[in-house]
């Protein structure tokens, strides 16, 4: 659908088995971009391998990828994955700032809530969105790429919940940071737009759960009585998919986006629609 085709993309927070990035990164390279995959670590569990795993679905698709482990909350780290990513492939076309803080402890009430954890929230999920997108624009501007950054946000991005003080502050933070990213680097053709997806079944969820689940219950049946409410309540009857998520990079990847800049786009089934 979307010709991506000599394009390079950059994605963070890919390694997960059931995450956005896993989804993004598969989806980037079926559009024919070839791909540089991080995280912080190359391997998550014994079942799961991880970014190995990420790249070898992405390398049966015919796409070039590398991996390239780094935190993206330390600027000497987000140097050496642009830098790697450079040698590999002399440009990057795409950043998906898609990593994410770990979801758990910080689901608790602001009097309750400790520095460390607002600190963990803030450095992953909006410092790492500066640092990646200052390295990636500079590179942009030198050599004169109509380049895509793509945020991700969330619908909690846009309206704020109990318990939910550190992840919505650091989402809204994100919407701020794409709009005046955009507005600085538009006359230069680079797109900046942020995509904020509703509830997602994947490793985070059960995370989640662990923080917000009552006292006396467990984690894993209140991570499914969390997913059944939220389906629910949903419009569409339905949890958003890590596949509509990477639809929606996809378009904003493209040349058919080019004229959006600067906006935030829901994909919560009609539950947020603004």
């Amino acid at each position: 659908m979307y010709n991506l085709t000599g394009k390079v993309a950059l994605i963070t927070g890919a390694g997960g088995e059931k995450g956005l990035g896993r989804a993004i990164a598969n989806r980037l390279a079926k559009e024919g971009a070839d791909v540089c995959i991080n995280d912080i670590s190359r391997k998550r569990t014994e079942a799961w391998h991880g970014l190995e795993s990420v790249a070898n679905e992405i390398k049966m698709l015919g796409r070039n990828c590398i991996i390239v482990t780094g935190d993206v909350s330390k600027a000497s780290d987000v140097k050496t994955i642009v830098e790697t990513t450079l040698s590999n492939f002399s440009q990057i076309d795409i950043l998906v700032n898609n990593a994410g803080a770990p979801a758990g402890p910080d689901r608790v009430s602001v009097v309750d809530l400790s520095e460390d954890e607002w600190d963990k929230v803030q450095n992953i999920n909006i410092k790492g969105v500066f640092l990646m997108s200052r390295e990636v624009v500079r590179h942009m501007l030198q050599h004169r790429i109509k380049g895509k950054i793509i945020n991700m946000s969330s619908v909690s991005g846009k309206k704020g919940a109990a318990k939910f003080a550190a992840y919505c502050s650091s989402k809204f933070a994100v919407l701020g940071f794409t709009q005046s990213l955009a507005l600085e680097v538009a006359k230069s053709g680079i797109n900046v737009n942020a995509i904020c997806p509703g509830l997602v079944n994947t490793e985070r969820t059960f995370g989640m759960a662990s923080g917000l689940k009552p006292p006396g219950t467990s984690t894993k049946d209140y991570e499914q009585t969390m997913l059944t409410k939220s389906t629910e309540l949903n419009p569409s009857g339905r949890l958003s998919t890590t596949e509509d998520v990477a639809n929606v990079v996809a378009f904003l990847s493209s040349s058919q986006s080019d004229y959006l800049n600067g906006i935030s786009i829901p994909v919560a089934g009609g539950s947020f629609t603004n």
